[in-house]
């Protein structure tokens, strides 16, 4: 039977500590490669941080669950999470783990009364599961290390007062590139993103056309996420880059489609549509029709008759 162990880590010294490894070159930010972290090789081992953690990771061999979702992976990717959640890693007895690339530690003091600070927060990545980790390309991945190895240059240099603002400038770097071969792999991985978007049609119709959704009411982001087994940040990143729509957006526009059919084949009220699509006061499904169509729900039913 597999133990099961959870750490939970508050610095970064800490971690190295637990690891084997020197203590870092700078207390709030390092950089370890993966082939000096040497991991029991009998436990299910879960993680929760107190700082940020981004993961260049290669040729692990064994179960990664973040998130609650499971990712199996050869492939060099790139991951990150925030303070708080929780990662686990399984290794099945007597499996020799050869793992390499990069792992990024920083603290949240790093960004201490910075614009980073704020900013870090539309990172959407930040929150995204494992099984929507960014997967690189070889030149991809070279612009990343590039950067980590700047980063552990600027560690291992004496500590002044332009160490804060040079270590923030090679992070928000980081992240920008990251924004940007994020939006590649929307566009690229057209097979995955399609299907995702067929589910999302399914997931809308079922819970439009179900008896309950007077009770249930309109249907949330997380709802709909969480049917779709992802994350609302990345669902609402998709959304956005093959649609132009966020998934709030995109749950109103089926809404409105629903209703269509009802003002044009039906004689029911607009209130009976309201409240049959969930809707708790009339008034709002009929200011939400008139912004998505230019016309209130009796223009437009009007409008079959003219």
């Amino acid at each position: 039977m597999i133990s099961k162990t959870v750490h939970r880590i508050n610095t970064i010294s800490e971690y190295h500590k637990m690891m084997g490894l020197p203590a870092p070159a700078h207390p709030l930010i390092s950089v370890i490669d993966y082939e000096s972290v040497k991991l029991p090789c009998r436990a299910q081992t879960s993680f929760v941080f107190d700082f940020y953690s981004m993961s260049l990771d290669r040729n692990f061999k064994g179960k990664r669950i973040y998130g609650r979702q499971q990712c199996d992976y050869d492939e060099g990717v790139l991951f990150f999470m925030s303070p708080g959640q929780v990662f686990e890693i399984e290794v099945s007895p007597g499996i020799t783990i050869n793992r390499s690339g990069w792992l990024l530690l920083f603290h949240p003091d790093l960004l201490f009364s910075s614009p980073l600070a704020r900013t870090i927060k539309q990172y959407d990545y930040f929150s995204y599961s494992a099984n929507e980790s960014l997967f690189l390309s070889d030149k991809e991945e070279m612009t990343i290390a590039g950067i980590l190895q700047n980063i552990i240059q600027e560690c291992e240099a004496n500590i002044d007062r332009f160490s804060q603002p040079v270590m923030l400038a090679h992070l928000e770097l980081l992240f920008t590139y990251a924004d940007r071969f994020y939006q590649r792999q929307f566009i690229t991985r057209k097979a995955v993103n399609h299907t995702v978007l067929n589910r999302l049609e399914d997931i809308l119709n079922r819970y439009y056309d179900d008896a309950q959704l007077p009770v249930t009411g309109l249907p949330t982001v997380q709802y709909v996420a969480g049917a779709l087994n992802i994350s609302a940040g990345y669902l609402s990143g998709l959304l956005k880059m093959l649609t132009g729509q966020s998934t709030q957006q995109y749950i109103q526009d089926k809404l409105v489609e629903k209703a269509k059919v009802k003002l044009a084949v039906t004689r029911m009220s607009v209130s009976e549509i309201a409240y049959e699509l969930g809707f708790e006061h009339p008034q709002s499904f009929s200011r939400l029709f008139k912004t998505k169509t230019n016309l209130s729900p009796l223009e437009f039913r009007q409008s079959f008759s003219d």
